[in-house]
């Protein structure tokens, strides 16, 4: 695991950070942590339904955004929690772009031991930076 949560960021909302030697990596991590957040028990989630995401242009900052925010929408209008299976973000000529594939199934309150619900991922202190070992990531969620 290569998150922490930081508890003296926010009063009414949970903050964490991410540190990953890839910008690849650090997404796949910066979700799982945002579903940590709302599963405590990530290992009974069965990975039955896969997404497809794809997003270009603008910097990693934003499709990092995009991304969790997509993943809030479907836990939101359908349900449906996913964790990453694979996840690809990389430059093309002066572009950035992100492609993932997310696996899972629908909240199951029996099985799925439930933390706090996530509204929305914020703008509030939200960062990608690079560092000399990789990416960081800083986000915070409204709960």
């Amino acid at each position: 695991m290569s998150y922490r949560f930081l508890e003296d960021v926010a009063i009414a909302d949970v903050a964490y950070e991410v540190e990953a030697a890839s910008l690849s990596d650090l997404f796949a991590e910066a979700a799982e942590a945002l579903l940590k957040v709302q599963i405590e028990n990530l290992e009974s989630i069965r990975r039955k339904e896969r997404r497809v995401i794809d997003f270009s242009g603008g910097e990693p900052e934003t499709l990092l955004h995009q991304f969790l925010q997509e993943l809030v929408f479907w836990k939101d209008s359908e349900q449906l929690l996913f964790l990453p299976e694979s996840v690809d973000v990389k430059q093309l000529e002066g572009r950035w772009r992100f492609h993932a594939v997310v696996s899972g199934e629908p909240l199951d309150p029996e099985r799925h031991s439930q933390g706090a619900d996530v509204k929305a991922v914020t703008w509030h202190r939200f960062s990608v930076t690079r560092t000399p070992q990789g990416w960081r990531a800083t986000i915070v969620l409204d709960i």
